[in-house]
């Protein structure tokens, strides 16, 4: 009942267009009487979230009646000692380097718990955490790391708005439990992090810059930038440099049309390599049980954002493919291209080859790019985790194959049998599709191998537990239904 309210709003427009109103609960005179030690933002949003799921508080401040118009009504403001006194949680919303003026605090914090929600300006490795200098200034007090990994904003709006996790930490049990209980109710989930040593790594979360994205980005962007230099090389370079040719207006779409397509495929296929190693390393070593190299445990971790990218990059293809009829270019060459049909008396200029060719290519085309879309929704939380793990895996891996193969073959299509042209080899370079359909070759025969009957048994006993050099024997649970195990031994 109480996480669904909270997602709602604290803070509404009244129909007249007149003052904001706050939405709260009334408080219940059982629940524990909530302090806050600072009146910033962040304190502010606290005081709402917490009065609105019916708990008391009171926020101490050095100067009250500065800041109390900017709490709501049913939050009182005072000073700190007497927050202090009042209190039988304390939440610390100062800043770190202000924590040791919280020094003459202490005879009224004793036996309190005492949170933590403050993080650093910059990453911290080595430690002290803000949270364990906190605890060596009051250790008579249960000092617990949390809400740090939250904005304002999310308590303001409600958790669905925003993260639902709080990552909490403490070395003592009880006191990490009311703190839990007091999240439930503000309708976000706790996450358990341990103790409180943990506290360094809490509060180095929110100061990642995209960490799972660093890899993804710059294969991105490695990619992208060799494919433009291959096609500006090939299709805007040789003809300047052989025939005097200047057709440098290509740079800004045309290459870059060109060089996304490749990229995304690239991209993809990297999506599905990780996953063909790990099973080739098992089927080696002749276990599950060993640890994968760390570069391979990396890359599999990292196959969301591969795929993501690669849907970007399609995406962007498709938006460039549609602008390519509205350039001043194309309208001046189609132009010619019909005077010196009339010119030349060619009534009917229609291809069978050529034709099939373009509508094989754009049907095949939209039919990935769908593939993809799929995947790409299928992949976000929120719609991952109404879907169970039989589905999610059906989707990404045998779809995902299926979206693979489906833009390999709209690259063929584009290619057709100019693979084969003398003419295409521009400086020597074979044409961009050449590049690029090797890696997604290998991936689909990769996957092709490991579907052989004999193959694909060994890999599903590894996966079951069965290992090579321990001789377990058991018989593998029939096709349609894998639930069982028969004469499982020594594993």
């Amino acid at each position: 009942m109480m996480p669904d309210e909270m997602s709602r709003p604290l803070i509404r427009e009244r129909g007249d267009g007149g003052a904001r109103h706050l939405e709260a609960s009334v408080s219940d005179p059982s629940t524990p009487v909530i302090g806050i030690l600072g009146t910033g933002d962040f304190s502010r949003s606290l005081a709402r979230r917490l009065v609105a799921s019916g708990y008391q508080v009171v926020v101490g401040s050095r100067t009250p009646k500065r800041f109390v118009a900017l709490f709501p009504e049913d939050v009182e403001v005072t000073t700190q000692l007497e927050a202090a006194n009042q209190a039988d949680l304390v939440l610390v919303a100062v800043y770190p380097e202000h924590h040791s003026t919280l020094v003459e605090l202490k005879p009224a914090l004793v036996g309190k718990v005492l949170v933590d929600v403050s993080n650093s300006l910059c990453i911290n490795q080595n430690g002290p955490s803000n949270a364990e200098l906190l605890a060596d200034y009051f250790p008579e007090s249960s000092v617990v790391k949390g809400f740090n990994t939250i904005s304002a904003w999310t308590l303001q709006m409600g958790p669905r708005d925003g993260g639902r996790q709080v990552f909490l930490c403490s070395n003592s049990q009880k006191a990490k439990n009311t703190v839990k209980s007091i999240c439930h109710r503000m309708g976000f989930i706790p996450v358990d992090m341990g103790l409180l040593s943990s506290s360094l790594e809490i509060e180095n979360m929110p100061l990642y810059l995209f960490p799972s994205w660093r890899f993804p980005v710059f294969c991105t962007s490695f990619l992208f930038i060799f494919f433009y230099l291959y096609n500006f090389l090939r299709d805007v370079l040789q003809p300047f440099v052989t025939e005097g040719k200047k057709v440098f207006y290509k740079m800004p779409i045309e290459i870059v049309n060109v060089t996304l397509p490749s990229v995304a495929l690239v991209m993809l296929a990297l999506v599905y390599l990780p996953g063909l190693l790990a099973a080739f390393v098992q089927l080696r070593s002749g276990t599950k049980y060993n640890r994968f190299p760390s570069w391979l445990d990396r890359w599999l971790t990292t196959r969301k954002q591969l795929g993501l990218c690669s849907f970007m990059c399609a995406v962007l293809h498709t938006i460039y493919s549609l602008c390519l009829p509205l350039r001043k270019s194309a309208r001046f060459k189609l132009i010619a291209t019909a005077y010196k049909q009339v010119k030349s008396g060619v009534e009917n200029p229609w291809v069978d080859e050529e034709v099939w060719r373009m509508e094989l290519y754009l049907s095949v085309g939209i039919m990935a790019l769908g593939l993809l879309s799929l995947l790409a929704v299928t992949s976000l939380p929120s719609v991952a985790n109404t879907i169970n793990w039989r589905e999610f895996s059906f989707i990404q891996s045998t779809l995902g194959y299926c979206a693979l193969f489906m833009a390999t073959a709209h690259t063929l299509l584009y290619g057709w049998n100019r693979a084969f042209d003398p003419k295409q080899y521009r400086f020597n370079m074979p044409p961009t599709f050449v590049l690029v359909l090797v890696l997604p070759f290998v991936v689909l025969l990769g996957r092709l191998a490991l579907c052989v009957p004999c193959v694909a048994g060994r890999l599903r006993k590894i996966r079951r537990g069965w290992e090579r050099s321990r001789h377990v024997c058991f018989t593998l649970p029939a096709e349609d239904c894998r639930n069982g195990l028969e004469n499982v031994s020594n594993v």
